[in-house]
């Protein structure tokens, strides 16, 4: 829990109010978290905010071809806070052989980030974040496409960069992302397209 003692913007005159601003300054860090996958541009690798701004685009834009009935506010919820546990955690590699003790590390930077922050929106969050990790919803489901696929049209778009880096093949990658398909047939469809077509121009190794 944040110390009640290390409030930035203590002289706002509200606890509350603090707390929340304590919270704002505290999950900026997320700038500073560098993912493995490069800007679709390839110029540099991007961060985790950037990644949550355009996934919460993504699910905005293509929200016609969910599988199902969705609340487009909580899956945005979900795309913009999914990641802020890495302030603490850091990120982790989707295909490390670690990424389970990643998970650990993940739940207890969710307790001290969203514990700062009063009862009943760090419960919020909280419940919102391990919805979005167990994806036991609709939300959940449609929420988990675009975290897998922004990734998968950067690797495309980039020639395979990552994917040859650390020699990641076509069955890693349908075996880590095949849960699209629970949140959107109609996008699964596509990138299996999209991976055949790495294959055949070897950007992904079979």
């Amino acid at each position: 829990m944040a110390n009640e003692a290390s409030a930035v913007f203590d002289f706002a005159g509200n606890r509350r109010f603090e707390k929340q601003l304590d919270f704002i300054v505290e999950i900026d860090k997320i700038k500073n978290i560098i993912r493995k996958s490069q800007l679709f541009d390839g110029g540099r690798f991007e961060n985790d905010a950037e990644h949550s701004w355009t996934i919460s685009i993504m699910a905005v834009l293509l929200k016609e071809y969910a599988n199902f009935q969705i609340n487009i506010e909580k899956v945005l919820i979900m795309v913009l806070i999914h990641d802020i546990v890495e302030v603490d955690a850091g990120d982790t590699f989707l295909y490390a052989e670690d990424r389970e003790i990643a998970h650990i590390e993940e739940k207890k930077a969710a307790q001290r980030i969203f514990g700062m922050l009063d009862a009943d929106q760090r419960d919020f969050f909280l419940e919102t974040w391990r919805e979005f990790e167990e994806g036991r919803t609709n939300e959940a489901r449609f929420a988990f496409v675009f975290d897998r696929l922004e990734p998968l049209l950067q690797n495309f778009l980039n020639k395979g960069y990552t994917w040859r880096k650390n020699n990641i093949t076509r069955s890693m990658v349908l075996e880590k992302n095949s849960k699209i398909r629970e949140g959107s047939q109609e996008i699964w469809s596509f990138v299996e397209i999209m991976l055949d077509l790495a294959v055949q121009r070897g950007y992904l190794p079979e």
